[in-house]
C-alpha cells in the first residue's frame, strides 16, 4: 500500500513523500518529482533529498469521513482511525496530519472518563460517534478524544499522535524550536500544534469544516497493537494502536516492537 505525505515548509526538505509499506515493520521512502521517483532507505535521507528530487506543493486530497463510515465500537474505531487524517481549517491556512497512534477506552473501562456515567464535564463522550471530547489533563495539556459508541453510551478513543503534513509553519509557530518528529508526537503536543482547546469540546468532527477527520487511502494496511501508557491501572490491556515503522508514534520504542507489540493484518483488523 502507498501512503502519501505532503507539504514540507522547510526549503531543504522534499515537498512530497511516498512511503512504501511492505509486509512487516519496515518502510522505505520515495521522493517523487516530475515522474522521476527515487527510493530512500530511511526517512532521514528522504527529508534531505537533493533539490532536483522535489516537486511543487499540492494540497492533499483528503475526503471527510461521514458518521456512517465510523465503526460503532470503541476498539474497532481506534484501529480504524490509524491512517486517517485530522484536519484543522483556519483563516490563516490548513493544518493537517496523518493519525499514527490512538488508544481505545471502551464501555466499562475504569480508566475512561465515561466510566462514572454521564456528568456535566464528560457529556461529549455520550454523543453519537465522531464528536470531540476535549479535556484538560493534570492542569497542563488538553487531550483530543472522540466519542465512539451509540448515542447515550459512554466510550471514546484518544488521538495520541499525528504525522504533520500540511500547515507546518502554523504548527511550528505554536511549538517553536521543536523538531518535526516531536511537533505532534503525543496527545498534549498534538492539541498544542493543531490549536485545540476546551472550546472544541462537543464539536462534530464529521462535517468537513473547521476541525474534522478524513481519509485518502482505501484498503487495510498493517496496524500495530500494544498496551496503553500513562495510566495507573489496566495498563496490561492491548488497546493502543499505531502505524508500524512510523517515527511519529509516542512512547518508549521498545513497546512498539515484539514481544510487547504485534502487527495486525487487514483480515485481523
Amino acid at each position: 500500500m502507498r501512503f502519501c505525505y505532503n507539504e514540507w515548509a522547510d526549503e531543504c526538505r522534499p515537498m512530497a513523500l511516498y512511503r512504501l509499506m511492505p509486509r512487516g515493520w519496515h518502510a522505505r521512502w520515495r521522493v517523487c518529482c516530475a515522474g522521476r521517483p527515487r527510493i530512500y532507505g530511511t526517512l532521514r535521507f528522504a527529508l534531505n533529498a537533493p533539490r532536483s528530487d522535489r516537486m511543487p506543493n499540492q494540497p492533499l486530497p483528503i475526503l471527510p469521513l461521514l458518521r456512517d463510515d465510523l465503526p460503532l465500537d470503541a476498539v474497532a474505531l481506534a484501529r480504524f482511525m490509524v491512517g486517517k487524517y485530522l484536519v484543522h481549517d483556519l483563516p490563516e491556512g490548513r493544518i493537517s496530519g496523518r493519525i499514527v497512534e490512538t488508544e481505545a477506552y471502551p464501555v466499562g473501562d475504569s480508566t475512561g472518563h465515561a466510566f462514572p456515567g454521564r456528568r456535566a464535564y464528560n457529556g461529549s463522550l455520550f454523543l453519537a460517534p465522531g464528536h470531540a471530547y476535549v479535556r484538560l489533563t493534570y492542569g497542563l495539556s488538553y487531550m483530543l478524544n472522540m466519542s465512539a459508541e451509540a448515542e447515550e453510551v459512554g466510550a471514546g478513543i484518544l488521538l495520541r499522535a499525528i504525522e504533520p503534513l500540511e500547515g507546518l509553519p502554523l504548527m511550528e509557530a505554536r511549538r517553536p524550536g521543536v523538531p518535526l518528529r516531536d511537533l505532534a508526537r503525543g496527545p498534549g503536543r498534538l492539541t498544542m500544534a493543531i490549536g485545540i482547546g476546551q472550546s472544541f469540546d462537543g464539536r462534530d468532527l464529521c462535517t468537513g469544516r473547521g476541525l474534522w477527520i478524513g481519509m485518502i487511502e482505501k484498503g487495510d494496511g498493517p496496524i500495530g497493537v500494544t498496551t496503553r501508557i500513562g495510566l495507573s491501572r489496566e495498563m496490561h490491556r492491548p488497546l493502543r494502536f499505531f502505524e508500524p515503522g512510523s517515527a511519529f508514534v509516542s512512547g518508549p520504542r521498545k513497546l512498539l516492537l515484539p514481544p510487547h507489540a504485534i502487527a495486525l493484518t487487514g483480515a485481523q483488523i
